[in-house]
């Protein structure tokens, strides 16, 4: 195992410090591994999270219009329900707290407890459950569809709503819109590594790779000879579409993410792919992101995920944010 590390017990303790440390709006609960804003408003807080190993997910997007605070477990582990409630405690400024969680069952699970934990000291909470991934139904790790990329969209727009003075209620409903209006679907080239295992999580050959993959290092469903980039896009993009079950002159925003290690330009050559093939489908591309969101360590392969706009949504994702993962979007 290569990694550019000090002490593996470390790992993630290390990686948020030296997250705050580059970035002043940010700080770290003492005691614990969330990271919350410097310097909260009065609106509804926001809380997300999960296990690490997906930078800049879920603390990249801790900020002004996205998220008020996100929870760090070990890497590929839920974080605890304790840690949660610090989180909600943390963010909370009387207007309550949405909880975004991706699809995994110990996530569902921890957030749930630390939700009831919260109510049973006067705060309001409410959740939105992520399951953007349509490659699996139900997994190990789920009972239903994973969650991965499209969640950046769910912490996006409705952090907006929330910076825009809606009440909690409202930003569930706005938050729930799209958990149901986005989809998603990934591919690795390689495997990764968990530090604490210090073995790849599954084996591919020189000419294999791996479609549907999750976020956490699991295999996917199917094991084929690599394709091109177009082929590859060709057939994400068809599963994703048939889901979604979008019609012509529908508007969409589209989110192009590595894994981890894929290098930027041959993200830019697949979004050229999808471009073209999303014009021959009929949609209008009205967004499109292209870079990191949501990684699986150093696993190289990408993911796609569209999300069909309204009215309401495109303007909450045209909303400035100061989270430092999303600056990189605004241009």
């Amino acid at each position: 195992m290569k990694k550019l590390i000090n002490d593996v017990t470390l790992y993630v303790n290390e990686m948020l410090d030296g997250l705050v440390a580059a970035v002043p709006s940010l700080q770290r609960l003492e005691g614990t591994q969330v990271i919350v804003r410097s310097e909260l408003s009065e609106k509804v807080g926001l809380v997300s999270g999960g296990g690490s190993g997906h930078e800049p997910a879920h603390a990249g997007f801790v900020g002004k219009g996205m998220l008020d605070g996100a929870v760090a477990g070990e890497v590929f582990t839920s974080p605890t329900p304790d840690q949660v409630f610090e989180a909600i405690k943390a963010v909370n400024q009387g207007k309550g707290v949405l909880l975004i969680i991706k699809n995994y069952t110990g996530d569902v699970m921890n957030f749930e407890m630390a939700a009831e934990m919260a109510r049973a000291e006067g705060i309001d909470v409410e959740q939105v459950v992520v399951s953007d991934d349509v490659a699996v139904e139900n997994s190990t790790y789920t009972v239903g569809r994973r969650g991965i990329a499209g969640t950046v969209f769910v912490h996006k727009v409705a952090g907006a709503a929330a910076e825009a003075g809606l009440s909690l209620q409202e930003v569930q409903r706005v938050a729930s819109k799209v958990v149901d209006s986005v989809r998603s679907m990934g591919m690795a080239l390689t495997p990764c590594t968990v530090p604490a295992s210090g073995k790849p999580s599954f084996e591919l050959a020189d000419d294999e790779v791996e479609i549907g993959i999750g976020i956490h290092g699991e295999p996917g469903i199917e094991r084929r000879s690599i394709q091109s980039s177009a082929e590859t896009v060709d057939y994400l993009l068809e599963k994703i579409i048939a889901d979604m079950k979008v019609s012509a002159d529908d508007e969409v925003a589209i989110m192009v993410n590595g894994m981890g290690a894929t290098p930027l330009s041959e993200l830019f050559i697949i979004n050229h792919h999808v471009a073209e093939m999303t014009k021959a489908n009929s949609l209008h591309v009205y967004r499109t992101l292209v870079g990191e969101y949501m990684t699986s360590l150093e696993m190289s392969g990408f993911s796609l995920s569209v999300l069909k706009l309204d009215e309401e949504l495109k303007t909450y994702l045209d909303a400035p944010s100061a989270a430092p993962a999303w600056t990189q979007t605004e241009g």
